[in-house]
């Protein structure tokens, strides 16, 4: 397993990310939570295998239709346990 942390910039919030980011993940069976950051990104840390995380990144670049992101940083980080994903 391996875990990511990605951080989204854009109009991130107030467009249903992260409800949608939620869906995505319970839908590929991805582990970890989402939630706004103070300056207006988004951020989510993300635990699956290398397939179920590749196919969410590819989604946190584009987002709900609502949402317009211009950028998604994503860092390898230390395994963590969690029982399922969940917005912050």
């Amino acid at each position: 397993m391996l875990c990511k942390q990605f951080v989204i910039s854009g109009t991130v919030q107030g467009v249903y990310y992260r409800a949608s980011c939620l869906e995505v993940a319970l839908a590929l069976s991805l582990t970890g939570w989402v939630r706004n950051l103070p300056n207006g990104q988004v951020e989510a840390f993300a635990c699956g295998n290398l397939e179920q995380l590749d196919q969410f990144e590819s989604w946190l670049h584009k987002g709900p239709i609502t949402a317009d992101v211009t950028s998604v940083i994503a860092k390898l980080q230390p395994t963590e346990t969690w029982s399922t994903f969940t917005i912050r």
